[in-house]
């Protein structure tokens, strides 16, 4: 018999604050979090503009010199995960920690660190290369540095899978507690890849936005007026465990997962499959495991990138499988407000979605004016939305044809 599991702890540090408190104000309140890039000189680029996490110091929270043997992805995940220990009220000297896990995504890596230290080898030669350069770089590093902080024994790994990395790291941990592997589980993803190499890389692939004069506007999903992604990073996990184990706790969950499923387009390496399809048997497939039929859905948070196709694809996908609801479910991009964090946006969707069904409170899309004809479902335009959310849905697409979905509910004993 499966287990039912609960999320007990949310800890985010995003471009909109330091914290999940912080962060959830900014995103009712509408407000973006993209600006000019601070962290390197962006004159030259196509794109000048990203959503950085501001105001950030590793060193309370690893201390200085561990945080210098950490890329940044990787300081910003330990500091999500003491967030999420303590938003739990969870006292690990009383768990099991061999029965407790950790799956901490990125579709990174240290991509920070590689590109400083290729700079350091042509200039100074190989002797000159960092020895922390492979264990700071390494995707997996999130991981296995929060097991040590925390002393964690369980199963601990990365799920790589590009833009679904963190929806697919919560995935995994949900289906392993369910199943009786493990009791509990921190999971989420981390990415910080706001860098020269970064930026460049996806203008190549004209994947950003270019509307370098307007930062706050420029991330504008389902409007007729996008033109591609604002980059962003950040890092969110979930404590996610046993509803037994919560109620020994006498925690009260902030939402329980109800479902999860992902599937492959098998159809090109950037762009999603036609109409979505993928997407759509993706959101098919996590309604199936929950139990729950597509007219249950109270809430979308969409993938909602701001590209032109991804848009338009994802709108024929959730029209697909919700049908004539699809046209009464409020959805949203909150992409509009933190721009796209890879292979964290996953889980800091996730976990904008799970407090969005404790405080009855549907982020708006801003920065949608003008919708594009294509895109013509309530993406809960520039202004909150207050009302009960009982079922909800969240939408990772990488690529690679990677899609992610999650089902999560109010929490009812």
């Amino acid at each position: 018999m499966s287990r039912r599991v609960v999320i007990t702890g949310v800890g985010i540090v995003s471009p909109l604050g330091l914290d999940s408190n912080v962060t959830w104000k900014q995103l009712i309140n509408g407000v973006s979090g993209i600006d000019k890039i601070k962290s390197f000189d962006a004159d030259g680029f196509e794109t000048q503009i990203a959503a950085e996490v501001k105001n950030y110091d590793p060193v309370p929270f690893v201390g200085l010199k561990q945080s210098k043997r950490m890329d940044r992805f990787v300081q910003l995940a330990c500091t999500v995960a003491l967030q999420a220990i303590e938003d739990a009220n969870l006292n690990l000297d009383a768990v099991d920690r061999n029965r407790f896990g950790v799956n901490i995504a990125s579709g990174t890596g240290g991509i920070i660190t590689l590109s400083e230290q290729v700079g350091t080898l042509n200039l100074k030669g190989p002797r000159k290369v960092s020895p922390f350069l492979i264990p700071m770089m390494l995707p997996d590093m999130a991981s296995g540095q929060v097991s040590m902080l925390l002393n964690l024994k369980g199963p601990n790994f990365s799920t790589v899978s590009a833009c679904s990395s963190g929806a697919d790291s919560i995935g995994v941990a949900f289906n392993m507690i369910r199943n009786g592997e493990i009791d509990a589980c921190i999971a989420g993803g981390s990415e910080a890849a706001v860098c020269p190499i970064g930026v460049a890389g996806f203008n190549s692939c004209q994947a950003l936005s270019r509307q370098n004069a307007t930062p706050q506007q420029a991330s504008r999903p389902f409007d007729a007026k996008r033109d591609g992604f604002v980059l962003g990073e950040g890092a969110c996990v979930l404590v996610l465990e046993t509803l037994q184990n919560a109620i020994n706790r006498g925690v009260e969950p902030i939402a329980e997962i109800k479902g999860y499923a992902a599937t492959a387009d098998a159809h090109h390496i950037t762009q999603p499959a036609p109409e979505g399809e993928g997407g759509a048997r993706a959101m098919n497939s996590a309604l199936k495991q929950a139990g729950i039929s597509y007219n249950k859905i109270d809430y979308i948070n969409a993938h909602g990138t701001s590209t032109k196709l991804n848009d338009k694809y994802e709108t024929m996908a959730m029209k697909s499988v919700f049908k004539d609801e699809a046209y009464k479910i409020p959805i949203s991009s909150t992409k509009s407000m933190t721009g796209h964090l890879l292979g964290a946006s996953g889980s800091l969707e996730a976990g904008i979605t799970a407090l969005s069904i404790k405080n009855g409170v549907i982020p708006p899309t801003i920065n949608l004016v003008e919708p594009d004809p294509d895109c013509d479902l309530d993406y809960t335009p520039n202004l909150p939305r207050r009302g009960e959310i009982k079922f909800a849905m969240s939408n990772s697409f990488g690529f690679g044809g990677h899609n992610a979905s999650l089902v999560f509910s109010k929490f009812e004993e």
